[in-house]
Parts: structure tokens; sequence; C-alpha cells
């Protein structure tokens, strides 16, 4: 995550208009409040896919991890298809083996990351979540086969068309959206939500008006009140400029 000079402008015009700027993401605490410094906001955070929900000085307001007990059958499942997730216990990375997936998962998310070895002897508390990751056209295949055999019993999504992710049923980047709008006390009607990946279909639908990147996934389009320019343009800074000119 980089926030580019455009970007960061306009988050402190936002600031100033006494809006809040929630971030609601994938990743890790500890990761997301290092790429959020150079924009020094002070809302709560949503991570985890709204997994886990925390102040902007890292403490924790919520957290819905998953059962010990089905983290342990989804690694035995992912294991069967040849496949060791990436295992998030306490808001640090845990994985069997160092590999060169690990190392890039890594160094995206500026993160280190602990070798265990096997997973399911090591393991011995819900972790916040799973993470697969893989080659995007094999997760597709997997993603529906693990929906099946799982059904309502996890939150499974693709963050990134290389990552699928695996959630305690009912965590979703909108439901932490719910729990962070009772404990601030605003509103859907008062809320605007950008999305791009799969994991944020929840996210745009609960806001009462949810926009779409250009470069979002297509179920994630098709749920959008409507599509802003893409990541790559800074679809979500432009939109904001607009709104602040047109109340300035």
């Amino acid at each position: 995550m980089t926030l580019h000079e455009r970007t960061l402008a306009v988050l402190d015009r936002t600031r100033a208009a006494g809006l809040h700027v929630i971030v609601v993401t994938g990743r890790m605490v500890q990761s997301v409040l290092r790429a959020l410094e150079p924009a020094h906001l002070d809302d709560p955070v949503i991570c985890y896919q709204g997994a886990v929900v925390a102040e902007a000085d890292g403490r924790w307001l919520r957290h819905k991890p998953l059962p010990l007990e089905l983290a342990r059958e989804t690694i035995s499942a992912l294991a069967a298809e040849g496949y060791s997730p990436n295992v998030y216990v306490d808001d640090e990375l845990y994985v069997a083996r160092d590999t060169q997936e690990a190392r890039a998962y890594a160094q995206l998310n500026n993160i280190r990351f602990h070798v265990v070895g096997d997973l399911l002897e090591w393991l011995s508390a819900s972790p916040t979540k799973l993470v697969c990751v893989g080659e995007p056209a094999a997760l597709d295949a997997l993603e529906p086969r693990l929906k099946e055999r799982f059904g309502d019993r996890e939150f499974i999504s693709k963050s990134l068309p290389h990552f699928l992710e695996f959630a305690q049923a009912g965590v979703t980047k909108g439901a932490g959206l719910d729990f962070l709008a009772e404990h601030m006390g605003f509103t859907r009607e008062q809320t605007i939500a950008f999305g791009d990946g799969e994991n944020d279909v929840e996210l745009v639908e609960w806001a009462a008006y949810g926009i779409a990147v250009e470069n979002a996934h297509p179920r994630v389009k098709a749920v959008a009140d409507w599509i802003c320019p893409s990541a790559a343009e800074e679809g979500v800074a432009q939109v904001l400029e607009a709104y602040l000119d047109s109340v300035a």
C-alpha cells in the first residue's frame, strides 16, 4: 500500500473538513498502520477483512478469530490440495516453511514471518485468519470446492487474485464497518465506501453509496452505485476532491 502525494493531500483536506476516513483492508494491523503513517489518520482501522477493528494507536476494539478446530480442519483441507497457508495469530504471521511465496508476501506487506514447521502440531490458538497463496487460476478453481466443503461455517474470499482468505463465518469488511458505525455513532446513510477486490463486495453493499474503482473485480462493480477512475489514476482521491470542492 503506497499513498501518493495527491491522495495524501486530499486526505488532509478531508480531515480538515471534519470527515472521518476509515481504512478497511485485509491486511494485518501492524502492516496497515505502518503504511498509513504518512497520512496521519487518527480514525480506527478495519483489518483482516473485518475480523479486527483497531484504534489508530493499535489497540484492538474487536477480534473475531477463526475457531481453532475449524482452522485446523481448513489447514488439513488445504494440505490435501497441496497448499500450506499463512496463519495469523496475535498480529504476527506464521508459516510452515521459509518459501519464496512467504518472502514475497512479507515484502509486499512490509512485515516479517515466523517459521514454525508443521502447522497442525504448532497451532494451539484460534488464528485471526488463514491465507492461501498461489496462482490465480488455481485458486479460482480451489475457491468453489472449499466453499462447498465449508458452507456457511467460514467466510472465504479473494483479496487479490493470488490470495484466497479464510475467516470466521460472518466476518466481512461490511460487518466490521457495521461494528464501527455503532462504536463511533455514524450510519450507513452517512457513509461512502470504495472497493476494488472481491472481498470488498459486502463493504460496498453496506454503505448508502458504494463506489467501485474502474479496475475493480466484476462482483464489486455489480453492487456499486457508481464507477470511479482506476486506482492507478487515484480515482478515490478524484472523488474526494470533487466532493470537497462541491461543499466548499
